[in-house]
């Protein structure tokens, strides 16, 4: 299943899933009130909703609740996630990017999966505006895919993650280059450089629905950007160094991970400009167009506006 937040044709927010290819189920108005009216809360008891969806008969155009794609605006599925832990998890991306700054990978980059946080109160939907923050420029997209936590859990092992992840998304981790690159000489990792925007979308896919790619404990899932309609970057998920298990046993131990958190991967190789280089592509300005597409969770779309004061 694909799930959605949306706004409504009166501007209301709703959330929901995808039935077929152009209808959109408003979970709570359909259910009477069963439902609830946000991912978040669907999260937390999901095996009984889910249930209670798999009963339910397909719905119709013109049923209460029930509207065209066409007529509703997608948020992002998670509106405001619990937390976003950002990964670092594809071994040619890690090279190329610290190469290009003249540096090595460091030999505890294999002993481990290593994330920071970002801010989960700056998500975007697809379609929503990117502003540059202030004084960047060099603005770059990353090219990743997220995971949401669908269960409460800690020290969780690797080989049962898997029951632990609800589904999957779009990841779009914009980084302001030049504040990311004087800020992270202090030695704290990223902060103003990454702040202002993490897109995320345009569905949450259960991985019920990925099974079909599913290789080992990776999946085979094409991964592509294109600015300004010019697909720049070419990668495939199942290229990942750190599989979401082993990603989900670090960020666990020791830890409680709760129903909403997100966990990004981090960025697949040639995902981003800082690593293919600006001989490929020049840094993001106003009004360029930046489409994340991944093979079975959609396309992910956003506008770069004017520079914020």
């Amino acid at each position: 299943m694909k799930f959605v937040t949306f706004q409504t044709p009166s501007s209301r927010q709703a959330a929901g899933w995808l039935q077929g290819h152009d209808l959109v189920i408003d979970m709570n108005a359909v259910s009477r009130g069963f439902l609830p009216g946000s991912i978040q809360e669907f999260l937390t008891e999901h095996e009984r909703y889910l249930s209670y969806i798999h009963e339910m008969n397909l719905f119709e155009e013109g049923d209460m609740g029930v509207y065209r794609l066409s007529e509703v605006r997608l948020s992002s599925p998670l509106p405001r996630p619990v937390s976003i832990r950002d990964f670092y998890a594809f071994e040619e991306h890690v090279k190329t990017a610290r190469q290009k700054r003249g540096l090595d990978v460091i030999s505890e980059w294999y002993q481990f999966p290593v994330f920071y946080f970002t801010n989960h109160l700056a998500v975007k939907g697809p379609e929503e505006k990117i502003e540059v923050p202030p004084g960047c420029q060099a603005l770059d997209y990353e090219l990743e895919i997220a995971c949401v936590i669908g269960k409460e859990g800690r020290d969780i092992p690797a080989s049962e993650a898997e029951e632990y992840i609800f589904g999957y998304c779009i990841m779009n981790d914009w980084s302001a280059r030049d504040l990311q690159r004087e800020e992270m000489k202090v030695g704290l990792g990223p902060a103003k450089g990454k702040d202002f925007a993490t897109s995320l979308g345009p569905y949450l896919v259960s991985k019920e629905e990925l099974h079909p790619y599913k290789t080992g404990d990776r999946y085979d899932l094409k991964m592509t950007a294109a600015v300004n309609g010019k697909v720049i970057s070419k990668g495939n998920l199942k290229d990942i160094y750190y599989p979401f298990s082993e990603m989900i046993e670090r960020a666990s131990s020791g830890v409680t991970l709760y129903p909403g958190e997100v966990i990004g991967s981090g960025t697949v190789g040639t995902g981003c400009i800082l690593e293919l280089g600006e001989e490929v592509h020049r840094y993001l300005r106003p009004g360029d167009e930046v489409e994340l597409t991944i093979e079975g969770l959609g396309l992910l779309k956003n506008k770069i506006a004017a520079k914020s004061r």
